[in-house]
């Protein structure tokens, strides 16, 4: 049956709003240009559907006191503040009642402690390279794993802290960097066994046991890529870094299978992406998820992904919203 018109609510962060209260390039990163805003609402749209744009957090919890109401909300609003800001506009919605594309509350906090997810997906059975977290200055010394190391904010997002000293090859480049990553982000620090292998992103639609594979690309240095990692600078102005290339061989296969399990295990929903590198044997291994991934045309992995695959822009945001209103039939032929 096809779904009626649904008032679908649109959730977000414009990262120009963030810039003009004097953020800066890095620490906005995150939020999305107008330009997506204006995409993800043709597509509804052109789906027969009703957007309405609500904007940040705050603005929907004024939209709520004032009694405003929508069948769906199409959420990816990150939030800014705290450990679990990607879980609040969800949990708010969810107080009220009103169902909403893509992940819930826990898994969205879950997910941004990039530690915390890789020991759920591990007790599952998904492979990671082996791993600590650096609380403080303290927790320095008592680091005990096999060099090289890779450090990152343990819950940032697009690459954020990611960059020429992430990779550490020593006791004396381990403590610059997390010194320097505790200081600058005001959160711990992720620690894990460096993993040099190829580097794959794997797109996945769906919910649960229906969950599948969208496409796989690989990331590939060029000259130019910074460190030895996908982050930041190597995100935000890419072409001269880096390709990104569809990939279909087996690796590339057991990347997305190992990507799915990671899915799974965390309990995504409806879409979004999952980051997986192979160890130096050539073995896929989990490095974190996004549940909320970036979705700009022409700019975004995810939808890097689906056009090697052939699918519009349009029939991607079909893709999210169809499997939403698998886990709310209610809403289908109302």
């Amino acid at each position: 049956m096809r779904p009626k018109p649904l008032k679908i609510g649109v959730t977000y962060d414009l990262r120009d709003d963030y810039r003009a209260l004097g953020l800066s390039e890095e620490e906005t990163a995150e939020f999305d240009a107008g330009e997506t805003i204006t995409a993800v609402c043709d597509a509804l749209r052109g789906l027969g559907h009703f957007p309405i744009r609500i904007g940040h957090v705050k603005a929907l919890a004024a939209a709520l006191v004032a009694g405003q109401r929508w069948d769906a909300v199409f959420n990816i609003c990150e939030g800014l503040k705290g450990v679990a800001r990607e879980a609040q506009a969800p949990a708010l919605l969810e107080a009220y009642d009103i169902p909403y594309i893509f992940s819930d509350p826990l898994t969205l906090a879950l997910a941004l402690d990039k530690a915390m997810a890789k020991r759920v997906v591990r007790d599952q059975g998904v492979p990671v390279a082996d791993f600590r977290v650096i609380e403080n200055d303290a927790d320095i010394a008592r680091i005990m794993l096999s060099y090289p190391l890779f450090l990152k904010p343990v819950a940032e997002g697009s690459g954020k802290g990611v960059g020429a000293m992430s990779k550490v090859d020593d006791a004396a480049a381990l403590a610059r960097t997390a010194t320097d990553l505790l200081a600058r982000f005001r959160q711990p620090v992720l620690v894990e066994e460096f993993l040099p292998g190829r580097e794959f992103t794997v797109g996945i639609t769906g919910t649960g046991a229906e969950a599948e594979v969208l496409g796989i690309m690989e990331i590939i240095p060029k000259e130019k890529y910074i460190g030895h990692g996908y982050g930041f600078e190597n995100k935000e102005t890419w072409e001269d870094k880096l390709s990104v290339v569809r990939a279909t061989d087996a690796a590339a296969r057991a990347a997305g299978e190992v990507a799915l399990r990671a899915w799974r295990a965390l309990r995504c929903r409806d879409g979004g992406r999952v980051d997986i590198r192979e160890d130096r044997s050539g073995r896929p291994c989990f490095i974190e998820v996004n549940p909320l991934a970036g979705i700009r045309p022409g700019y975004s992995d995810l939808c890097f992904i689906a056009e090697f695959e052939g699918v519009t822009y349009q029939e991607l945001i079909g893709l999210f919203v169809t499997a939403f209103l698998r886990r709310h039939p209610e809403l289908v032929g109302r």
